[in-house]
């Protein structure tokens, strides 16, 4: 895995367990409108994902959420299995 990750890839985004597709669209969505701002690290980006999702603080971010998944997202379940692998800066 590290031979691969030195030439394959310089980060990863994991799953730690399965998350439906509905929560993995939005925290990923998320993800890649804060990674928009500038100074943004990926590391930092994650972290914002994960905290849009616990608090239901889409909108500063500019993620559209329906009411129906927006009541289940705050769960550990969620977003607490996203881990950044290599380089998050």
């Amino acid at each position: 895995m590290m031979l691969l990750s030195r030439h394959l890839f310089r980060l990863a985004i994991a799953s730690l367990w399965y998350v439906d597709n509905g929560g993995t669209q939005v925290l990923m969505n998320a993800f890649y409108k804060a990674l928009e701002q500038p100074g943004m690290t990926k590391a930092e980006a994650l972290r914002q994902a994960q905290i849009a999702l616990i608090t239901g603080d889409y909108q500063r971010l500019g993620i559209e959420v329906t009411p129906q998944l927006a009541q289940y997202l705050d769960r550990p379940y969620y977003w607490a299995p996203f881990i950044l692998i290599g380089n998050g800066l």
